[in-house]
């Protein structure tokens, strides 16, 4: 009996994962081919949901539409007058609504509020913050909007970047802060690691990091799509990472310190430009002797020239023989030219 109860539990929380991640999917046929059970079957679990109130149908009975109903659904504007505090943000208004999820997701859902909530407060130079937070069976989802300056934007005039597609990259690499003085930099960075999936829109630019891919995606949406800076991070209610297994990742040594990175060199691509030259290598290389390891994901990157791979993993990695430099996901191209730069060490 036990082991039935549990097959059932396993089947609907099938059934509202895959809606939430695909509302057009054909559920009953889905989940009737993965646990091999007749669609009248799967109908009996959607009913059970429905009936709990997690589940609500539209659609025709021919083509029903299913989505997952909000168990907590909340929206509320805050000031930024210098008197906001994110930790009594969560402690208040957020917390006592998520109900019993597991001690692992709280903490990365407080973690990832505190560090984006703090960064509207101290550095969006805006006068206001939107908050949206999301419950379903499935899982929890937060926005965080305000009406500064806008990141990228700032990270741009900050850094002397000539666009603000360069300040993604920057901001993918991590130990990146405006404010050193009171920001270590790393927030965005492992929160961005710890969510299934975490966006930032700003001005014309969308960055998006989804886990367990480990993708960085880099879109233009248009001049001035978003005013001021939105960010968006879900999280799987059922996840089982713990936010010292994402910290571990990218530590080393007894005294934990951010020490490891990886560099998603897609993003230094703009459009359909090759990475071919040395500059472009430089805006790569910028401020990883950070680090004392360098992955540099080569995802996507259908090729780089010579004078590129050669100002990395030849110029770079002589003058500083203390940083480790790996690179992964290179295509036989891509690795070609960085053997030749290796080889010239």
């Amino acid at each position: 009996m036990v082991g039935v109860r549990k097959r059932g539990e396993e089947i609907r929380q099938f059934i509202l994962d895959n809606v939430a991640k695909r509302p057009f999917l054909d559920i009953s046929k889905t989940v009737a081919d993965v646990f091999d059970i007749s669609r009248q079957a799967v109908n009996r679990h959607i009913r059970k949901l429905v009936d709990k109130n997690l589940l609500e149908i539209s659609g025709s009975p021919r083509k029903p539409r299913y989505n997952l109903k909000p168990i907590f659904l909340w929206k509320h504007t805050y000031p930024l007058d210098g008197k906001l505090e994110e930790d009594r943000v969560w402690r208040a208004d957020i917390a006592p609504h998520l109900g019993e999820l597991p001690r692992n997701v709280i903490d990365i859902l407080h973690y990832g509020f505190t560090e984006i909530l703090n960064n509207a407060i101290d550095h969006s130079g805006g006068v206001s913050v939107i908050i949206h937070v999301n419950l379903t069976a499935s899982a929890v989802e937060i926005v965080i909007q305000d009406n500064g300056e806008g990141i990228f934007k700032k990270i741009k005039n900050a850094l002397n970047l000539l666009d603000e597609r360069e300040s993604v990259l920057e901001l993918a690499k991590g130990k990146l802060t405006t404010d050193p003085s009171r920001h270590s930099g790393e927030g965005i960075f492992f929160t961005s690691r710890a969510f299934d999936e975490f966006t930032i829109m700003s001005g014309g630019v969308l960055f998006n990091h989804v886990f367990g891919k480990d993708e960085d995606w880099i879109h233009e949406i248009g001049f001035n799509a978003v005013l001021g800076t939105s960010v968006h991070m879900s999280l799987n209610i059922h996840a089982d990472r713990t936010l010292k297994s994402v910290f571990d990742q990218f530590t080393s040594g007894d005294d934990f310190a951010f020490s490891k990175t990886i560099v998603p060199v897609e993003l230094a691509q703009y459009g359909n430009e090759a990475l071919m030259s040395r500059s472009q290598a430089k805006r790569v290389l910028n401020r990883i002797e950070k680090f004392k390891t360098v992955m540099f994901d080569f995802a996507r990157v259908e090729t780089v020239g010579q004078a590129f791979a050669d100002e990395i993993f030849r110029v770079f990695a002589n003058s500083h023989p203390d940083i480790e430099l790996i690179p992964i996901n290179a295509n036989p191209n891509v690795q070609d030219m960085i053997n030749r730069a290796l080889a010239a060490r």
